[in-house]
């Protein structure tokens, strides 16, 4: 067991050292804007980047989750002509459809502009976005390749690198131009997302395979298209609900209002990644080639899940407890509002974070129709609570339904893998998150009442959280080395203090 669990923290500290570059880069990032465009042009930003990412979803079909799904299955089977005959099916469908939705961006650029932004003027802008779409799409392609292939240095590489570029070119366009550097900003991440994919793809070197008969790539392409149509559907209802909710609030609160969502959704989403990027990259790939065995997939499942409740619940807790100072340093005094909707969707995240090991379990079966349901009722809920509580609560109601929604989500699907491999939680798992949840409630409830109490408190949370998930990582995966001497001494001042007895 302690290989296995080796090899979770292996490929958690590669991405989620990456993770964490990019996540401090793209704070600064985001932080050049509020502080150079304020909270409106915050708001643009999210609004272009939801068009970017909606379009990107509508175009790419699905194909880079189920290409990683169709490469580590070929990889699997040790084929050297397998392997090479879905590397081409991948090529060329990703490039016809980079090509197609680029252009379908850029014939719809007036209509989007006027749907989603409610000014044609902003056509340019949102045509513009058409070439954003198709590197979007492959580079999405060659992640998925690289992927599928287990090169997790070389996505961490990528992940790093563009975020560097991107932010260097982006903080330099609006620093120059002002809103002008809008546009910039935007397409700054996929320009350097796919060239630096472009780099470590031609690394992997010419295919030492004969040509794929049409029909062996029609066969490819037939089941890429076939699950790739449930998930992109999924993905775009998904966007299409946070594109709805974003208008919403736009037109209902104001463009301030939606800057302030737009400021919480990020940081939440952003050090999220931390955690769910590993899960994408390594975890993923391995359920897949274990997904006929139910005892295998039960087994990795909890392991996944309780390693990334280690990794992020220090995190959770010290978010909770410095959220009006965290809000600040990002982004300045101008969004304090936004203190509050990430606290709701720090506990929305909690229940986030255990759900995500479940719903891999849906993506590695293949079970298109499933996830696409599944991804859809979720979404539905956010906007139907954001839609009854922003008369009443305001701005602040998204982090609620945020919270809400992975409340319906979790217990979904806990069911539906209880069903498919008859999935139970380990006694350990479940009581290390209703702990977490506890503790997660408690601060930001203390927050309502004193925000000095709850940062205390917080605090000294995260502090034996994180002392204690140290000494139980070091103990699982066998850790030695610095790392290895921290835990065993972690372990030590947690036995000694009664925290911890394992």
């Amino acid at each position: 067991m302690s290989n296995s669990y080796r090899q979770i923290l292996r490929s958690s500290s590669i991405i989620g050292g990456a993770s964490i570059i990019n996540i401090v880069v793209g704070l600064l990032r985001m932080k050049a804007a509020a502080l150079l465009l304020g909270p409106a042009g915050v708001g643009l930003i999210g609004l272009l980047q939801n068009i970017l990412s909606t379009a990107s979803g509508i175009a790419g079909l699905g194909v880079g989750n189920v290409g990683t799904r169709q490469i580590a299955e070929a990889a699997a089977s040790g084929e050297v002509q397998a392997v090479a005959a879905t590397r081409r099916a991948l090529f060329w469908l990703t490039l016809a459809l980079a090509v197609l939705g680029a252009l379908v961006v850029w014939m719809l650029r007036q209509e989007l502009a006027w749907r989603v932004l409610g000014d044609r003027a902003y056509g340019r802008e949102v045509g513009w976005l058409a070439l954003g779409v198709g590197l979007t799409v492959a580079a999405a392609s060659q992640a998925a390749l690289l992927n599928g292939m287990r090169r997790i240095g070389d996505l961490a590489r990528i992940s790093i690198g563009s975020a560097l570029l991107s932010t260097l070119v982006a903080v330099a366009a609006i620093g120059r131009w002002g809103e002008h550097g809008i546009l910039v900003f935007v397409l700054a991440a996929p320009v350097a997302s796919f060239l630096l994919g472009h780099w470590y793809v031609a690394k992997l070197g010419r295919l030492h395979a004969p040509p794929s008969p049409v029909s062996r790539l029609a066969a490819q392409w037939g089941t890429m298209l076939r699950l790739g149509l449930a998930f992109m559907l999924s993905g775009v209802v998904v966007n299409l609900g946070q594109l709805w909710v974003r208008t919403l609030i736009q037109r209902e609160a104001g463009a301030e209002a939606l800057g302030h969502f737009q400021a919480a959704w990020l940081i939440s989403m952003t050090y999220l990644g931390f955690v769910l990027g590993a899960m994408g990259t390594d975890y993923y790939p391995r359920l897949t080639a274990v997904i006929r065995d139910s005892q295998a997939v039960n087994r990795l499942v909890n392991e996944q899940t309780e390693v990334a409740l280690l990794l992020a619940g220090p995190a959770f807790l010290t978010l909770l407890a410095l959220a009006p100072w965290v809000v600040e340093l990002l982004y300045s005094r101008e969004f304090a509002e936004a203190a509050a909707i990430l606290r709701w969707q720090v506990l929305g995240d909690v229940l986030k974070v255990a759900a995500w090991p479940l719903g891999f379990v849906i993506l590695a079966a293949g079970d298109g129709r499933t996830f696409m349901l599944t991804e859809s009722l979720a979404i539905g809920v956010f906007c139907l609570f954001v839609t009854g509580w922003l008369p009443v609560m305001g701005v602040m109601s998204t982090g609620a339904a945020f919270c809400v929604m992975n409340a319906v989500l979790l217990p979904l699907v806990y069911w539906l893998a209880r069903r498919r491999t008859g999935f139970r939680w380990q006694t350990g798992v479940r009581r290390r998150l209703e702990l977490l949840l506890l503790a997660c409630a408690a601060v930001a409830g203390v927050g309502v009442w004193s925000q000095a109490a709850a940062a205390g408190i917080g605090v000294m949370l995260a502090a034996v959280f994180g002392l204690e998930g140290l000494a139980r990582l070091g103990h699982m995966a066998g850790l030695t080395g610095p790392v290895g001497r921290l835990a065993a001494l972690s372990r030590k001042l947690m036995v000694r203090s009664g925290v911890w007895r394992g």
